[in-house]
């Protein structure tokens, strides 16, 4: 009775089986294009001037992380990673139109990035290897789940709305933090996001904000979290200190400014922005120096040296 069953059914059993085979590949790319309206919004934002195209940097970032595993991607998908993308995918479709393209192309891109993570390698615990005789862990690339859905996120065009939304709170933050550092050298009083120094009015504009020096902050610690295959948890645990990094250097940036526009020596644009680049520069590296330090030294066997 179950052998004619089998029979009976043979061809489904084989469709099933072709399906369940294959490759990530054709699951990546069916899900990609069945949020293609999500791409073609992007590109509109990014093309006609709406918002910067940093976003570009993250999806880079993910397409290379991709092509750097492609031999390591799993021959079936997590479930539980690929039910959530899949709901995801079906939310984002039926909620076009009903929301700001924003809030959906966030819940889209976010469950592009479970798709990615359904096939993305990983270490099962406890597995181990031989190495010269020695059993150590396993060596295989990890790839952490929450710095995949950073760069997910960060490759929305969203600058413009961070600036809306979060720009002045940040620009009257970065203002009253300057106006203790200058406090010891000048005389100053802060007005929202504007600071009288010596007399003189200087205004904290929207660059000064440190959006762009966020996204930077943010972007570093994700690209470098995943190139040195940091866990979650290691992940985590930094970026408290990824934000503090951040604000210090926009800080220390607009001080400097400030401080050159009391004394009267107006700053050219070429070394506003050189000092702009200067703080950019070693608030990153000192992002990456922090997430490309090891939580802990890989196991040495008893009697190495």
């Amino acid at each position: 009775m179950s052998s004619s069953l089998l029979l009976r059914h043979a061809p489904i059993l084989r469709n099933a089986m072709r399906i369940d085979r294959a490759p990530a590949w054709v699951w990546l790319g069916l899900q990609a294009a069945a949020l293609w309206p999500t791409w073609r919004w992007m590109i509109a934002r990014v093309a006609d001037g709406s918002d910067d195209p940093l976003g570009l940097l993250a999806l880079a970032a993910l397409g290379v992380l991709l092509w750097s595993v492609r031999g390591q991607l799993r021959s079936s998908p997590r479930l539980s990673w690929m039910a959530v993308a899949l709901v995801g995918t079906l939310a984002a479709t039926s909620m076009r139109g009903e929301v700001t393209p924003l809030a959906t192309s966030l819940l889209a891109i976010t469950s592009w990035a479970c798709g990615l993570l359904a096939f993305m390698p990983s270490v099962r615990r406890g597995a181990m290897q031989a190495r010269n005789g020695v059993l150590w862990p396993a060596s295989r690339h990890i790839v952490a789940a929450v710095p995949v859905l950073g760069l997910a996120v960060l490759a929305l065009p969203l600058i413009a709305s961070l600036q809306f939304y979060a720009g002045y709170p940040l620009r009257v933050l970065t203002a009253e933090a300057s106006r203790w550092l200058l406090s010891v050298a000048f005389s100053v009083q802060r007005e929202g996001g504007s600071l009288l120094v010596d007399g003189r009015l200087v205004i904290v504009d929207a660059p000064c904000s440190g959006v762009q020096m966020a996204w930077a902050g943010y972007f570093t610690a994700c690209a470098v979290a995943l190139f040195k295959g940091q866990s979650n948890r290691g992940f985590a645990l930094r970026l408290p200190l990824v934000g503090l990094t951040v604000l210090a250097g926009n800080v220390l940036r607009n001080t400097a400014l400030v401080a050159l526009e009391a004394t009267g020596n107006a700053s050219s644009q070429m070394v506003h922005q050189g000092i702009g680049l200067l703080a950019l520069a070693v608030a990153c590296g000192a992002i990456a120096l922090l997430m490309g330090r090891p939580v802990s030294a890989e196991p040495r066997p008893s009697g190495s040296r």
